[in-house]
């Protein structure tokens, strides 16, 4: 134990706010953003703006044009895969995995339901690779469903079959997005929309993707844990620490690590709820304290804190949660509450309300605040 190093608490904040690039200077490029995050999760809910533009405006700032990500993924530098923005480079480390589609042996009972389901489904699936061979790409509504067996479940993708066939497809590296057209994803031959790169196998791909994870989150648990999305462990890779205050031990990135005695220039930054310094909600309490739960999915006497808050971040301490709500029509921003988890000092209040300023003005609304 005495050859682990060991972290105080604000020496692990500041590796995992570093690590997401969310300290001074500001990155500049988009491409290079993405890759060293290696993703940004498409999820479309907008009371303020799309999961993927705040991700990308808390780190580029002023700079960030909504057109650029769409830029990239029109132009197949980013691809979408399993409802995030990845680089087009890094479809090589999940080829594997889409060869052992739905899994290696041994595989779980619903690995094998989802395999008996594409299988007896198999004319359909031919159906929908011929179609998008001679006119794709296409949405879904245009695509023929000729499943013998529906898709059966309790919530709402029930026996909508061409979409939950696609998703199984893209699975299997058959299929890729290429694409929006309104509100709906376009489909291509993955073949048209993947880089033609040599697979990694699957060992080497799984540690690359560890090395890759660990120098965006910084610091991360060990092991393997099943989370949506996503993973937020990093299997063996980086340097073990220990953590003050906190049980057990951590991988650290090693060029982290060596950074710990270079000046850190924090700042102020508006999070998405979706945000990956906040992915790892057991990491967020540990290191940062933070108590937060995205809240639209509640009733609104249920919440404490808004529909869509906005974490705030000051420095290497996530400090309170933005309730805001862009009114396109009034062109406003509407900031009902500002909630702080302790009271505010001048410097931690003036830099926040700069950044909320500034959230207004790259949305291009007035800015509404309450009282």
């Amino acid at each position: 134990m005495a050859d682990v190093p060991h972290l105080s608490r604000a020496e692990a904040r500041r590796i995992a706010v570093r690590a997401q690039l969310l300290t001074l200077p500001r990155p500049t490029d988009l491409l290079a953003t993405v890759r060293h995050l290696t993703l940004v999760q498409l999820e479309p809910t907008r009371p303020v703006a799309p999961s993927a533009d705040l991700v990308l405006w808390s780190r580029l700032g002023a700079a960030y044009d909504v057109r650029d990500l769409r830029d990239a993924l029109d132009e197949q530098r980013l691809v979408e895969l399993d409802g995030v923005a990845r680089p087009a480079e890094d479809i090589a480390l999940f080829r594997a995995e889409m060869d052992a589609w739905p899994g290696p042996e041994p595989r779980k009972p619903w690995q094998d339901g989802l395999l008996a389901w594409v299988e007896a489904n198999n004319a359909c699936r031919l159906d929908l690779l011929e179609r998008l061979r001679g006119d794709g790409p296409l949405p879904a509504s245009q695509l023929p469903d000729t499943c013998v067996v529906p898709w059966r479940s309790s919530g709402w993708n029930n026996s909508r079959n061409v979409l939950m066939l696609l998703g199984q497809l893209a699975g299997r590296g058959e299929v890729a997005v290429a694409g929006q057209e309104g509100r709906e994803k376009l489909w291509d031959l993955a073949e048209r929309i993947y880089p033609d790169v040599p697979t990694v196998p699957l060992e080497e791909a799984t540690r690359a993707r560890d090395v890759r994870r660990l120098a965006a989150l910084g610091i991360a648990r060990a092991g393997r844990r099943v989370v949506p999305m996503e993973p937020v462990d990093v299997g063996e890779a980086g340097v073990t620490v220990t953590v003050e205050g906190v049980k057990g031990r951590w991988q650290v990135d090693p060029d982290e690590l060596a950074r710990l005695d270079a000046p850190f220039e924090g700042r102020a930054a508006l999070l998405s709820p979706f945000d990956r310094l906040l992915a790892d909600r057991k990491r967020t309490t540990e290191l940062f304290a933070f108590d937060y739960v995205l809240e639209m999915y509640k009733s609104e006497a249920q919440r404490r804190w808004g529909y869509y808050a906005l974490p705030v971040l000051h420095g290497d301490r996530l400090v309170g949660k933005l309730d805001a709500r862009a009114d396109r029509d009034a062109g406003v921003l509407r900031v009902a509450a500002l909630h702080e988890d302790e009271p505010f000092d001048a410097d931690t209040r003036d830099a926040v309300h700069e950044e909320v300023a500034a959230l207004a003005d790259w949305l291009g609304l007035a800015l509404d605040l309450p009282g």
